[in-house]
């Protein structure tokens, strides 16, 4: 049975450009909140969980939307097309509300304080790794009182003109409505087109395409150094990964023949006697007993997982940067790097000895990848963090390949946006969860102390709820005339 990765590659440009907004927002509105408006990283962990709030009401109710909507251009296209044009533009204008703020806050002299603070603090480690520890923490609680007296300054400039981040907040809402109308349509439109036996490999194509849209956007944080110029505005970065989406949703409009694809996927399906998918024309069917508590299992799962991983990505470019001194651009783009590398082996293997087996290799592999980060000072070489973070590329890759094929692996064909829908409000649920309750331990016992010990302990709790899923599973590959499938390339 083999793949169309022509089609496939099409429709993911919808998720490529998907990934290179979150990728950006996820840099650098963590960095606006707290080095520009001088938050406290639970408050900011609250902003920053907004767009999570949002999606667990408005992606499972668009996801259903589109699988009733019957437009010339098909289910899904419309809201792609009118989603993205929306979130350009609020983006855009996102950017021009944070210069407003970065025009009230110059001439504070914060570069010149954050750089003592950075030099405290580097020696503080120095003294700690040279045995001095007692004068290393003493040095250590002068550098975090350095960097309280920035933030302290910072807010202080915010709550004497409240207009600024009112009208961020206010701004950024509207930008995360428009991105929450079309997710779940865009990411359905891969089960429309692909039969079910091929999901696994077809979600590895659109996660890999998703991924590029997120290299480029750390490429173009590199260029623009978002994580050098703290603050500078961010006009030109926020402009240039506009440009991307727009280019991103131009080549799927261009390309993508959604009714087509889909009344040939229906015909192949029924064709070959998968007579589930075969069943999309709107039957539905009810699910099991056992199915019910293995859905909700590897929801739990989704859950726990993303609120470990969310952890980390959501506030990875503050820590990086403001507690380790790393760019987190490079960082993350190693990677990512390794998560495309990953993406089309992990779908042939799961392919081979299931989708279940390969999430559970997954979440060891990137529970100790989160694991050995808990190690990492200042003083550690920058390099060191390159193959972590390839752990847990590789780790993630091969969890967020196979998930979301075994939620929809139990809907019928009619029901395939539903219960998309149902995957993203359990990983939009968790990542409301993750940036406050982690937040909340950062200012509580440090950012420096509970980073990395957050993100594992979660992770590895998704093992358990795994492991008692019984069904979602792929099953081996068929072979004869099934090999032929997908070999159409129109």
């Amino acid at each position: 049975m083999k793949l169309n990765y022509k089609k496939t590659i099409l429709v993911g440009f919808a998720f490529f450009l998907i990934s290179a907004f979150w990728q950006a927002y996820d840099a650098i509105v963590p960095l606006i909140l707290t080095n520009h408006f001088g938050l406290l990283q639970s408050v900011s962990g609250a902003i920053m969980s907004l767009d999570n709030v949002i999606a667990v009401f408005m992606l499972p109710l668009f996801g259903a939307i589109s699988d009733k909507i019957c437009s010339r251009y098909g289910k899904r296209t419309p809201f792609v097309f009118v989603g993205t044009i929306l979130a350009i533009v609020l983006f855009i204008a996102l950017a021009f509300v944070d210069s407003a703020q970065v025009s009230n806050i110059s001439g504070l002299g914060l570069d010149e304080m954050y750089e003592n603070a950075e030099a405290l603090r580097d020696e503080a480690y120095a003294l700690k790794d040279a045995g001095n520890v007692a004068e290393g923490e003493a040095r250590l609680a002068q550098a975090d009182a350095a960097f309280e007296e920035i933030r302290l300054a910072t807010y202080a400039i915010t709550s004497n003109n409240m207009g600024c981040l009112i009208g961020f907040i206010a701004t950024l809402l509207f930008l995360l409505i428009a991105m929450a109308t079309f997710r779940s349509p865009a990411v359905a439109l891969m089960p429309d087109v692909t039969v079910k036996p091929l999901r696994s490999k077809g979600n590895a194509i659109i996660n890999l395409m998703g991924t590029g849209g997120g290299i480029i956007a750390l490429a173009l944080g590199i260029v623009f150094a978002t994580s050098k110029e703290l603050f500078n505005s961010y006009i030109g970065y926020v402009m240039a990964v506009a440009g991307v989406m727009a280019i991103g949703l131009i080549i799927f409009l261009a390309t993508v023949k959604e009714k087509k694809w889909a009344r040939e996927m229906e015909e192949d399906s029924e064709r070959y006697g998968l007579k589930e998918v075969a069943a999309a024309g709107g039957e539905k069917r009810k699910l099991s007993r056992a199915e019910v508590r293995s859905l909700l299992l590897i929801l739990a799962s989704v859950a726990l997982w993303y609120i470990g991983y969310n952890s980390i990505t959501s506030k990875y470019s503050v820590y990086a940067t403001n507690e380790l001194g790393f760019d987190y651009g490079s960082t993350l783009i190693i990677a990512q790097a390794a998560a495309i590398v990953s993406y089309i082996p992990v779908g042939i293997i799961a392919s081979k000895i299931g989708r279940k087996k390969s999430i559970l290799v997954g979440v060891v592999i990137l529970a100790s990848a989160f694991f050995l980060g808990n190690f990492i000072t200042p003083n550690s070489p920058e390099l060191i963090m390159y193959p972590i973070f390839v752990l847990a590329g590789i780790g993630w890759a091969t969890i967020n390949v196979n998930s979301f094929p075994m939620v929809v692996e139990l809907a019928s064909g009619g029901d395939v946006g539903r219960y998309t829908g149902f995957y993203y409000t359990a990983s939009m649920a968790a990542q409301i969860v993750a940036p406050i309750l982690s937040g909340v331990l950062y200012d509580w016992f440090t950012m420096r102390a509970m980073f990395f010990a957050f993100g594992t302990v979660f992770v590895a709790a998704s093992f358990v709820t795994m492991f008692f899923v019984k069904h979602g599973d792929s099953t081996p590959e068929a072979s004869g005339v099934l090999e032929s499938l997908g070999n159409d390339n129109d």
